[in-house]
């Protein structure tokens, strides 16, 4: 009888053995699966968090709202008792300088490689589409320089008639690098003269300017906007596209920018 019964006790054994091996491999799946999960939303979580923070848009001094002045200008367009800034005042990307927001004295960026380029190409166009010779006689100036010829035009005609077409030290569009006065060579009679807008060649820049990035930055019947009477010589760098769409709604910088 025992001999008959170690059969069934190896067979009772090796199934409670199996048994257990079961429940051990079901154990330890369900187990990894877990774990696996308790990762997956973990990583998950971490990159909801990563996408939120990359998803904010990123805040500079090129694209915060600019803050009016609360300051009403003077009769000659300057805020009273208004000191430099530390910093020049971009909107958009763009470096605006005028009566209202002047660049710091140490603002010394020279010409701007990128204007330079686009006035060769425009000058060169002038010349070979139509034959005018023009020229840029005034590009970048220092805050030095122009303190210097502010100085000379208010001892010459007075301050608050300087100030309809020079601009005071720290407020000139020429120190931006990116303004340049342009008149044609062989007619110096008519530089800094409404009357160089009504000749050929100026009317060829006011017509073409914007397709290589220029605009005319103090035109006509706009001195209340920009602070400055008629300029037909002076042309400043804004790039193609915001040329062509100042120029297509007839538009200053100013307006094109809001602040005015």
């Amino acid at each position: 009888m025992k001999k008959n019964r170690q059969p069934l006790i190896i067979g009772a054994l090796i199934s409670a053995a199996l048994i257990i091996s079961i429940f051990v491999v079901v154990y330890y799946k369900n187990n990894q699966v877990n774990v696996a999960s308790d990762e997956q939303q973990s990583v998950t979580e971490a990159n909801k968090k990563d996408t939120s923070v990359t998803d904010k848009p990123a805040t500079d001094d090129a694209t915060k709202p600019i803050e009016q002045p609360e300051q009403q200008p003077d009769e000659n367009g300057y805020l009273p008792n208004q000191t430099l800034p530390t910093e020049p005042t971009y909107i958009d990307g763009i470096l605006l300088a005028n009566k209202i927001y002047p660049l710091p004295s140490t603002f010394a960026p020279d010409v701007n490689p990128e204007a330079s380029q686009a006035l060769e190409k425009m000058l060169a166009a002038a010349k070979q589409q139509k034959g005018f010779d023009l020229v840029a006689f005034s590009g970048y100036r220092s805050f030095e320089y122009q303190t210097t010829l502010y100085n000379n035009y208010v001892n010459r005609d007075g301050q608050a008639a300087a100030d309809r077409y020079s601009a005071r030290p720290g407020y000139s569009e020429h120190q931006t690098g990116l303004a340049f006065d342009i008149g044609e060579r062989g007619k110096d009679d008519l530089w800094l003269t409404e009357e160089f807008g009504e000749t050929p060649a100026g009317k060829w820049l006011v017509e073409n300017a914007q397709e290589y990035g220029f605009i005319l930055r103090f035109p006509q019947n706009k001195e209340d906007i920009t602070g400055y009477m008629y300029e037909s010589w002076h042309f400043r760098y804004v790039g193609i596209d915001i040329a062509k769409e100042i120029k297509k709604k007839n538009i200053t910088l100013e307006e094109y920018l809001g602040v005015k």
